[in-house]
């Protein structure tokens, strides 16, 4: 038995080492250790002998199969070796070449701008609230003087979940969750996405990002308005930027205003992109009204506010002078690799 098994090993060697790829192999291993191969049979036969022969005739068999299996896997790793130097000389790399730079990430110029505006309210005072992005009609309309037969409250305009659950279209909910929550002093910024049943175009988009801000304490003007945004406008574009307040109607504020900063391409002299005005606006603002304190518990006669929003997406726009909003959200690399630097 033991000639005979040398004979085996002796005949898969020649033919592992004629072997030209793993496929070649595996047909080998199967005909010399498969189920049906030699060695097999002869451990098959292992129980006809008598208790002594076993231990020595089985031993003697199993090295015979571990020598198979061992030529088969050194002959498996220099095929793969060869297969390796073989594509290495078809692609005509070099290795002795420098490798190529790895590229580095960077954040969205949205993110970068909305990290920005925290920071410069955060150094004026201001602390962070957030919100649910799902909210109820009290919340986003009846607590903010919005009427019921308002054209906002439509599904023209407004996207409801059920009944009057809908994705808020302004993060002054946040502003109202507040003063239910918290007594005055308050001095919040409420930054997050809403959401309107707008179509996408170059200046609109179904979801965006705004920031609202609001302070209730005793004594609050609009003076004190106006000194907050101007302080606002210079930090984020510059010293030498201009703006100014126009009046407006909003439900929430009385007196309102509509924010204008001079224009950032032309530095308030006139051009296509501020249709020659010399201006481009910004946001809303104005006091808050009594009559919104009022339903939240607010002393009215003890306690007044100032309340304005911004648009996180139009600031992005208008401080690096980007062309159109949907660049904003299409992901174009060559586009958001701009703002590398900016990190």
């Amino acid at each position: 038995m033991e000639t005979k098994l040398n004979h085996v090993v002796l005949a898969a060697e020649n033919d592992i080492k004629g072997a030209q790829s793993i496929h070649e192999l595996m047909n080998i291993k199967a005909k010399y250790i498969g189920k049906k191969s030699e060695i097999m049979d002869l451990m098959k036969t292992l129980g006809s002998l008598s208790p002594e022969e076993r231990p020595k005739v089985g031993k003697t068999i199993n090295i015979a199969k571990q020598n198979i299996e061992n030529l088969l896997e050194n002959r498996i790793v220099k095929l793969k070796e060869m297969e390796y130097q073989k594509t290495l000389q078809d692609s005509k790399v070099d290795l002795s070449m420098p490798g190529y730079a790895i590229g580095y990430g960077s954040l969205h110029p949205l993110t970068i701008v909305w990290r920005e505006i925290e920071d410069i309210f955060i150094s004026m005072g201001f602390d962070i609230a957030e919100g649910y992005d799902i909210e109820d009609e009290f919340h986003n309309f009846d607590a903010l003087n919005t009427p019921k037969d308002h054209p906002s409250r439509n599904l023209a305009d407004t996207f409801y979940i059920k009944d009057d659950v809908l994705l808020r279209t302004q993060t002054s909910t946040v502003q109202i969750r507040t003063m239910e929550n918290y007594k005055p002093p308050i001095k919040i910024i409420s930054p997050g996405r809403c959401y309107r049943n707008d179509r996408p175009d170059a200046s609109h988009s179904p979801a965006f990002h705004q920031v609202e801000a609001l302070v209730v304490d005793e004594n609050i003007t609009f003076q004190d308005l106006r000194d907050t945004l101007n302080t606002f406008v210079k930090k984020m574009f510059g010293n030498h930027m201009k703006s100014r307040f126009r009046p407006h109607f909003f439900p929430f504020t009385e007196p309102s205003a509509e924010i204008d900063i001079s224009c950032v391409n032309c530095g308030g002299k006139g051009c296509a992109i501020c249709k020659n005005s010399g201006w481009l606006e910004m946001g809303g603002a104005g006091l808050v009204d009594p009559n919104v304190l009022g339903k939240l518990g607010i002393d009215t006669e003890k306690y007044s506010g100032f309340a304005f929003g911004l648009g996180i997406d139009r600031i992005t726009i208008l401080k690096y002078n980007i062309p159109g909003l949907r660049l904003l959200y299409e992901n174009d690399i060559r586009f958001l690799k701009q703002f590398t630097m900016n990190n």
